[in-house]
């Protein structure tokens, strides 16, 4: 089984102000799958079975197109890529980096505050969910009342900082394709308390496994997957 260790680096281009741009966090999504997938499997699963996967919160699409390369260059991987984001702006530039990557249409863009603006028909439907959500406590709050603007949906994760991805994982569980297995993978910070995280995912039945870390100035980020 030959792995795909090498691909073209997606051309990334980010105009807007209030979009992402990639960053460490970014980058360890993509070294990972980098390492776990090949021809026959997607860090496990079969790589045939897989049908649509979800980057949620895409910013500038990097992960959605790194991952519409690697369908190019496996014969038998051809899964429904879907691409969403709160921000209007980042759709706009996700899709601008699709074009200068020569992918059109090949991405189904949703703008969406998580899955709360998805169609009916796509629940309990995607195999694989990749989420590099805000992670950050909230610094911003006036008599409790969250004040978020811009830039600040990138990191801002709530209160505590993970109040966005507890949110998530209870819309997620929907969209899933529960017939089978299904991956979701995300990043943590060791800033939040991660054993707050731990407990609201057992809590909607989900298993956690770490599955890489890097050190970055004042925090560890932390690569999760999501099981059932």
């Amino acid at each position: 089984m030959s792995r795909i260790n090498s691909f073209p680096e997606p051309k990334i281009d980010c105009p807007f102000e209030d979009v992402y741009a990639p960053s460490d966090d970014t980058y360890l999504i993509i070294d990972y799958f980098t390492e776990c997938i090949n021809e026959n499997y997607f860090d496990g699963l079969d790589i045939k079975n897989i049908k649509k996967i979800l980057d949620m919160g895409t910013g500038t699409g990097i992960i959605a197109l790194f991952l519409r390369e690697v369908t190019k260059r496996v014969i038998n991987f051809s899964p429904q890529i879907f691409a969403s984001d709160i921000l209007e702006n980042a759709i706009k530039c996700a899709k601008l980096n699709e074009s200068s990557n020569n992918l059109e249409k090949n991405i189904t863009f949703i703008q969406s505050d998580l899955f709360k603006s998805f169609p009916a028909n796509l629940k309990d439907s995607f195999n694989v969910i990749i989420f590099n959500p805000p992670y950050l406590p909230s610094l911003r709050y006036n008599n409790h009342v969250q004040v978020k603007k811009g830039i600040d949906n990138s990191w801002n994760g709530g209160e505590k900082g993970f109040e966005i991805f507890v949110e998530f994982i209870s819309q997620a569980k929907s969209f899933l394709d529960s017939s089978q297995n299904f991956y979701i993978y995300y990043i943590s910070s060791s800033v939040a308390n991660f054993q707050n995280i731990i407990e609201q995912i057992e809590n909607c039945g989900f298993k956690n496994t770490i599955l890489k870390k890097k050190h970055v100035f004042f925090e560890d980020i932390i690569l999760n997957r999501l099981e059932k």
